[in-house]
């Protein structure tokens, strides 16, 4: 495990300064990249805890913070947390990650070739759509996000990993199973995966109410599998 460096950055987006909370290996290097997308909550602890997990596997990390243009607000209400998200166009979340991708083309210890995300919860929807519309994107590992329709999926160019609660009470089943359809009928390298028993965020273990540790460790294992296959090799 790589020693880390952490650091808070700020760059230019289309509406504005970005703030983004970086965790990469402390050795130098070159490495390959992850963007963390957050969920509705903000760009909080657990979702730097993350940035600096990757960070420790040898990526640099880069967790952009999505309520920039809000102010770079982070709260643990799930009320202001919905208010938060709903103030987010999904147009303008997805501008702020592709204005993310090119800061890291112009860092020297990232390398621009092999970039990857992962979000979870709102985050999740973001990093299913940003392989669509992006081919920067080289791997992607979402966590119970929405679904695009399939004229979206359609341009998906990367392998992806999507992680799912069976009793998620959030994103629906039905659009999950249209996930793993469009997989295959598309041609997609992917795999959906449904975890008996989890509810929505079952991933965090900062919500003891929804973790479940059997499940985030084989995500975990998972995600980082797909990561080593197209982004370190």
């Amino acid at each position: 495990m790589a020693s880390v460096n952490e650091r808070e950055v700020s760059f230019g987006g289309k509406a504005g300064a970005l703030r983004a909370h970086v965790a990469e290996p402390s050795g130098g290097g070159v490495h390959p990249a992850v963007i963390v997308v957050q969920e509705w909550w903000g760009l909080d602890g657990h979702i730097k805890d993350i940035a600096r997990r990757f960070a420790t596997e040898g990526y640099f990390a880069v967790a952009p913070d999505l309520y920039s243009r809000q102010g770079n607000k982070v709260t643990n209400d799930p009320n202001v947390a919905g208010e938060l998200m709903s103030g987010l166009a999904m147009a303008d979340g997805i501008d702020d990650l592709l204005s993310t991708i090119g800061w890291i083309k112009a860092q020297k210890a990232a390398n621009p070739a092999k970039i990857g995300v992962i979000g979870f919860c709102m985050g999740g929807s973001y990093a299913t759509l940003l392989p669509c519309v992006s081919r920067d994107i080289k791997a992607a590992a979402p966590f119970y996000g929405e679904i695009p329709p399939d004229e979206k999926l359609r341009e998906l160019n990367c392998p992806i990993f999507y992680a799912y609660g069976e009793n998620d009470g959030w994103i629906r089943r039905a659009d999950v199973d249209r996930l793993a359809a469009a997989l295959k009928r598309f041609g997609k390298k992917g795999e959906v995966k449904v975890y008996a028993g989890c509810s929505h965020g079952f991933f965090n273990d900062t919500r003891k109410d929804v973790y479940n540790a059997d499940a985030a460790r084989d995500a975990w294992t998972r995600t980082l599998k797909l990561f080593e296959e197209n982004l370190k090799r």
